[in-house]
């Protein structure tokens, strides 16, 4: 066997997981989300850059108030799903590089200077940052909706700062009835992979 990962392991983090659109009520816990975080904290970025932010939308009014800045397809699943996150880039990062990477105490420096490079490290590392966490929420047993379509300007006024950048909006619970659409097919090694 080519993998390590049990079959079972595989089929839940990727070959049966799915962008879910619907959630039972069953509600997702802080203890389930920092499960999560303390797992997926170890993927790997950039010179141990962690830039990603996770600002937890729970109260109903708060969740009004981002459902108001999602594109309409998806202003329901928002409205509905027992959980919704809101990933963002901190790019002020570079303060915590002292702590995160010890053994080269000149990384701060390199961004210090340049918000521009900043923002481009941020928005990798953290990207980057966000699918581990779409993965540990799948690990959790539950299910991740993951959404672009949203107003990022108004979502950064209404929850964020001008240092941080929205990502994307994730619902998250345990999936409802009709939760996936058709899987989606994918390309093959072979259209993906070459060798040089």
């Amino acid at each position: 066997m080519s993998l390590l990962l049990d079959p079972a392991a595989q089929d839940l983090l990727f070959r049966e997981a799915r962008t879910a659109n619907t959630f039972t009520d069953e509600p997702v816990t802080d203890e389930q989300v920092q499960a999560i975080y303390d797992l997926v904290k170890y993927g790997p970025t950039s010179l141990n850059q962690s830039p990603l932010r996770v600002v937890l939308v729970r109260s109903p009014e708060a969740r009004e108030r981002l459902v108001r800045h999602m594109a309409e397809g998806n202003q329901k699943k928002t409205a509905t799903a027992p959980l919704v996150a809101i990933l963002a880039a901190d790019n002020e990062f570079h303060e915590e590089l002292p702590q995160l990477f010890p053994h080269f105490p000149q990384a701060k420096d390199i961004f210090a200077g340049d918000r521009g490079v900043r923002e481009k490290s941020a928005a990798l590392n953290a990207t980057l940052q966000a699918a581990y966490f779409i993965l540990g929420i799948r690990a959790a047993g539950l299910a991740a909706g993951p959404m672009a379509g949203l107003d990022f300007e108004g979502v950064q006024k209404e929850f964020l700062d001008d240092d941080h950048t929205p990502l994307m909006v994730v619902n998250i619970g345990k999936p409802g009835p009709e939760a996936w659409f058709p899987r989606g097919p994918r390309l093959a090694y072979d259209d993906v992979v070459t060798t040089v």
